[in-house]
């Protein structure tokens, strides 16, 4: 473990994120509730402040969240459509044809377990 102070302070830079992360490594195995684990939870909370301002992951397009599920659950088009409204209205929604209705998104959420957040983009 790390004997060398660390100095906490804003990350502004791409050499503050640098040493932060190197920071974190070198408390990564510390034991809980020490000194130490609570400088590593600091260290934390700014990378990921700065990592959020910086690297910014946008919201995933919400057919391709339902597509994603499909897979994961190895439904057809067929299947989807009763959280749809029919087979037409599940074709037509995953060719991007139909917009997705707050039914159909309460609906996918509740038995599919789709993030609403996912759907509403």
């Amino acid at each position: 473990m790390n004997t060398t102070p660390i100095e906490i302070k804003p990350i502004k830079t791409k050499k503050d994120y640098s040493h932060a992360l190197k920071a974190i490594e070198s408390l990564w195995d510390c034991p809980p509730k020490s000194k130490e684990a609570e400088v590593l939870e600091v260290l934390g909370i700014l990378v990921d402040e700065y990592e959020n301002k910086h690297f910014p992951i946008d919201s995933p397009d919400p057919i391709e969240a339902i597509k994603y599920r499909m897979e994961q659950l190895h439904l057809s088009q067929k299947d989807l459509a009763k959280y749809l409204g029919g087979e037409n209205r599940a074709s037509e929604v995953l060719n991007r044809k139909r917009p997705l209705t707050l039914k159909m998104i309460k609906s996918l959420h509740a038995n599919l377990h789709i993030p609403a957040h996912a759907l509403i983009a």
